[in-house]
């Protein structure tokens, strides 16, 4: 199984093991947010997670988060969301549009309030960097590196398919723990256990890489907790199953993750033609293999949600009063 492959396969192997969120390829970086992706997130779940779970299935956006507006009395937008007017009013009528915000109209300006305190909801972040084959290692001992030195989340660990030995392991960070994993049985051997990293401290996070040189930012604990917070808000909204099942009559759905878990079994776009576990994305009429056919009959959404704490139709918070909707 190549890498998207393995990757599916132990995010929902994952999903058994955890009442958190399972989430995929989010950026990792906080000086520059795209220069690392992760390619798994684990996010523990913290003692407001049903909190979050009521409000929305979309993501915060974190201009709101961080305005100085509350659940109490409503006040004017542009007092309460800072940065460009342009892009706080987007922020402003996003988190309307996701149940975080409500709002209203006096005099012909808009004010706004919170629908509910935002909650204390995750927990540990622990990331996992996919390697089926350590024969072919590509940048991992740098992206590791990275990661240990920036300490953004809590635990990072080394997936593989492949058999671990002592030269492996001296080639990463001592604190990077080792799973290896079999996609096709769902076995997990831990090889190493991780150890913590310092969220809460200055972290150091290598921007550009020169012969003999290399440029750093020194990352505060504030910029990292900030940037934790938008990890965790990405991967509740997005989770892992990022792709939708090609219409082709070579892909079936191959179902992993049932005994001896109690949840149900989780669906990966397996390709005949290939013999494997495919990225959807690269299907359609370029494929020497493709055969139009009707879509498979999968909700990946629905799937999530039996598998998961996550709610797509929550109740939310909203409090409703006299003629609010006029202004939604």
């Amino acid at each position: 199984m190549r890498e998207f492959g393995f990757e599916l396969a132990l995010c929902a192997h994952l999903e058994t093991e955890t009442d958190g969120i399972v989430s995929r390829q989010l950026g990792a970086g906080v000086a520059d947010p795209g220069g690392r992706v992760i390619d798994a997130l684990l996010v523990e779940s913290g003692p407001e997670f049903d909190e979050r779970v009521a409000i929305t299935p979309e993501r915060i956006p974190d201009a709101a988060i961080e305005s100085s507006v509350g659940p109490g009395r409503a006040r004017h937008w542009k007092d309460v969301v800072s940065g460009h007017p342009d892009r706080a009013w987007r922020a402003v009528e996003r988190a309307v549009e996701v149940g975080f915000f409500e709002r209203e109209r006096r005099n012909g300006r808009t004010y706004v309030r919170q629908t509910v305190r935002y909650p204390d909801w995750y927990g540990r972040l622990i990331g996992i960097e996919n390697k089926p084959d350590l024969g072919r290692p590509g940048d991992l001992e740098t992206q590791l590196r990275t990661d240990v030195s920036l300490g953004l989340l809590d635990e990072i660990v080394l997936a593989t398919a492949s058999y671990v030995t002592g030269a492996h392991l001296n080639r990463i960070p001592d604190e990077v723990g080792v799973w290896r994993f079999d996609p096709e049985t769902g076995e997990r051997v831990v090889i190493r256990e991780p150890t913590s990293l310092d969220p809460e401290g200055f972290g150091i996070e290598p921007l550009d890489r020169q012969p003999g040189r290399t440029e750093i930012a020194v990352v505060s604990p504030e910029e990292k907790e900030r940037r934790r917070r938008r990890m965790a808000e990405r991967a509740y909204a997005k989770g892992w199953r990022t792709f939708a099942f090609p219409g082709c009559a070579e892909c079936s759905v191959r179902e992993v993750g049932s005994e001896p878990s109690t949840k149900s079994t989780a669906s990966l776009p397996d390709c005949a033609w290939k013999g494997r576990v495919i990225d959807p994305a690269g299907c359609g009429p370029s494929c020497p293999g493709y055969d139009p056919a009707e879509l498979p009959d999968v909700d990946l959404d629905a799937e999530r949600a039996e598998r998961t704490p996550w709610e797509p139709n929550p109740e939310g918070r909203r409090r409703r009063q006299a003629g609010l909707d006029r202004f939604g």
